[in-house]
């Protein structure tokens, strides 16, 4: 049966909501902070660090400098580029059919990430998704002159529409109370996903919850009316 959706294009956050990257980026970070003398995380701590841009996270969760930041984060991006921007990174069930399905059903898509583009584009190019979406649109190499989950959002919005994407109901699916924050700030809605890194509260402020991939299809594609 056809489908269709009642908004006319999605946005999706990477980490937490496309592809569980958990196991590089434990790794990586194990690395980067005993380089610098602090105590590496727990899985269980991940999802300090998984959403929000590193150069925030070496600040807020050990305590660095603005300048001690930038440096870890380049350690941790030298770390990465010599493991492969895809190793260790999966897919979460079902995704990848889910936005398949929105391309065919004729929905523009694109990404909108905190994480540094050149590694959104290489995650979509890897699982296949790539053909599938109208623009690829993650932080800029620095991570401060494109890295705020609100400039992000506007950035891909303006990336879709340049492409003749009808952007005037446009809904962002993501984990993590930034989305939610970067979605308000454009005035875009958000359907949060329950199986990335997230605490409880971070849902506030969605427009809808789901827990499943099934679920989240049932918000985004509903079928078409059968002709009388």
């Amino acid at each position: 049966m056809a489908s269709r959706s009642p908004w006319t294009c999605v946005l999706w956050d990477v980490d937490g909501t496309l592809v569980d990257a958990s196991e590089g980026i434990l790794r990586r970070l194990a690395l980067a902070l005993t380089h610098f003398g602090k105590p590496a995380p727990t899985r269980e701590e991940l999802v300090h660090w998984i959403g929000p841009p590193m150069f925030e996270s070496f600040q807020k969760n050990v305590g660095m400098s603005p300048e001690e930041s930038a440096e870890a984060v380049a350690y941790y991006r030298t770390i990465g580029r010599a493991d492969g921007y895809t190793t260790g990174a999966r897919l979460y069930p079902g995704m990848a059919d889910l936005v398949t399905e929105l391309a065919r059903a004729g929905i523009p898509q694109a990404t909108a990430s905190s994480k540094p583009e050149i590694q959104v584009a290489a995650l979509m190019e890897h699982f296949d998704l790539a053909p599938s979406l109208q623009a690829i649109v993650g932080a800029t190499p620095d991570e401060k002159t494109l890295a705020d989950k609100a400039a992000i959002v506007a950035e891909a919005l303006r990336q879709l529409a340049a492409t003749g994407a009808d952007t005037t109901r446009p809904v962002l699916v993501g984990d993590r109370h930034h989305d939610i924050d970067g979605g308000a700030a454009n005035g875009v809605p958000v359907i949060f996903v329950r199986w990335g890194f997230s605490w409880p509260h971070e849902s506030e402020g969605a427009t809808r919850v789901v827990d499943t991939p099934d679920e989240l299809r049932a918000v985004l594609l509903v079928p078409e009316p059968l002709d009388d």
